[in-house]
């Protein structure tokens, strides 16, 4: 779509643009020094976004696993939780601007079922019927260009080597994040564990998000290992759920074990043979007892805490909840359009500072806030639509591990925020990219890059 000049001669090519926009960057500030700075800056965002069309899978993977960290948390512990929302945004506008390249480079594609479009219609409907009290016209539209980040792959053609790439970067994430996480331990400025009920490891995040995360890693490393049968991916997926025992996430490691297990127990593989899986169902069965035994032992760490001690709702959730459904029962066809979901507890308000957040925790009731029971059923209609369909081209591992994964993501939703935060780019960039891998398969259906 490009002059080929450009994209056959990518070792001249970013020298020449380099130069290009240094000196139009110097031009500008000769002939006015007080836009320098704003012109060099555009010139630096420029020679980046024309790298990012030279070398799109790498920088796919690099944003990938940057998105994995959760910044966001980060940020606001150091800057100020002013910095909490505008780093969510920023990783999302970056994923946007990447499907943007990938469409300019390899050309569009059309996704008939993604649940995009349910979003759309809400964000439609919203507007003409009327918004929350709390919400304006332009945050909605915000909101909705967030809640569809997570899919923005799914609209654009992708390159041979983007699908493998990113599953294993996918792969990789929990492992990168906790890395890059020790310097900072090290010195002082972020600790490694937080503590929450107990010890709970939160990485760079918070330790829910990186929950999600390991989720998605896990179910990455499951695909791996139905593919290829390398002890290596095996070694990695029992890394990424130490990880995610370690964050102290109940449910996160309940729908880890029940995909991981059913898939191990009901899925063939000529790679990956039985008496290996077997082995696998065999030393998890012994090891959770044994963790049991020793549970009081290790009751400073959050997850062994909650089963020595019983605890129940630790999220709050019952605080949150009766807003959600009175501001619902208020508007129970059509809702208070995309993005009501934040205004609906105030953040400056009691609940907001107790539980340090003011996200519904249930998405079935945040969309009906939204979207109402039209909105709700149209989204979940076009999702499972969306999964089915693209789920019947796979290779039968891939199809069975991708369902169950989703049957746990659908069961996941009832009690977390798994559509809107960060973690979501990452399981829906695996998902984009099984579901690209198949349609690449093809002969002549995709693009070199």
């Amino acid at each position: 779509m490009f002059p080929a000049r450009l994209t056959n001669h990518p070792d001249t090519a970013p020298l020449a643009v380099a130069a290009f926009l240094l000196a139009g960057a110097l031009g500008c500030g000769l002939i006015v020094p007080a836009v320098f700075w704003t012109a060099l800056a555009a010139s630096v965002i420029t020679g980046i976004g024309f790298l990012a069309f030279l070398h799109p899978t790498a920088f796919c993977v690099a944003w990938l696993l940057v998105t994995g960290m959760s910044l966001e948390m980060t940020f606001a512990d150091v800057v100020g939780d002013e910095m909490f929302q505008p780093i969510i945004a920023i990783t999302k506008g970056i994923g946007i601007a990447l499907a943007i390249i990938c469409a300019l480079r390899f050309g569009p594609r059309l996704d008939p079922f993604n649940p995009v479009w349910a979003y759309l219609a809400m964000l439609a409907i919203g507007l003409i019927h009327g918004l929350h009290p709390g919400l304006t016209p332009a945050e909605s539209v915000r909101s909705f260009v967030g809640s569809a980040a997570p899919f923005a792959f799914c609209f654009c053609r992708l390159p041979r080597n983007w699908p493998h790439a990113m599953i294993r970067a996918v792969a990789w994430c929990p492992p990168v994040a906790i890395a890059a996480s020790v310097p900072l331990a090290m010195a002082g400025i972020r600790p490694l564990f937080v503590d929450s009920g107990g010890a709970r490891l939160g990485g760079l995040g918070h330790p829910a998000f990186l929950a999600g995360v390991c989720l998605a890693a896990i179910y990455a490393c499951l695909i791996l290992l139905y593919r290829h049968g390398r002890r290596r991916d095996l070694l990695l997926m029992a890394l990424n759920f130490v990880f995610l025992l370690l964050t102290g996430a109940r449910a996160p490691l309940a729908y880890a074990v029940a995909v991981t297990g059913l898939g191990l127990m009901t899925i063939r593989s000529a790679v990956f043979p039985l008496h290996r899986r077997l082995l696998l169902i065999l030393a998890g069965a012994v090891a959770a007892p044994v963790m049991l035994l020793f549970a009081g032992d290790l009751s400073d760490i959050r997850l062994f805490n909650v089963v020595t001690n019983y605890a129940g709702d630790l999220s709050g959730r019952g605080l949150l909840w009766p807003a959600f459904e009175a501001a619902s029962a208020q508007s129970p066809w059509f809702g208070w359009g995309i993005g009501a979901g934040n205004a609906v507890i105030p953040p400056d308000g009691p609940i907001a500072r107790t539980l340090h957040t003011w996200a519904a925790h249930n998405e079935y009731l945040r969309m009906e806030v939204e979207g109402g029971q039209i909105g709700r059923t149209a989204f979940i209609g076009l999702f499972a639509a969306w999964v089915i369909i693209h789920t019947r081209v796979l290779r039968p591992s891939d199809r069975r591990i991708m369902r169950l994964a989703f049957v746990a993501f659908a069961c996941h939703a009832l009690t977390d925020n798994v559509l809107i935060s960060t973690p979501a780019c990452v399981l829906f960039a695996l998902a984009t990219a099984v579901f690209a891998g198949a349609r690449l398969a093809l002969p002549d259906s995709a693009p070199k890059g």
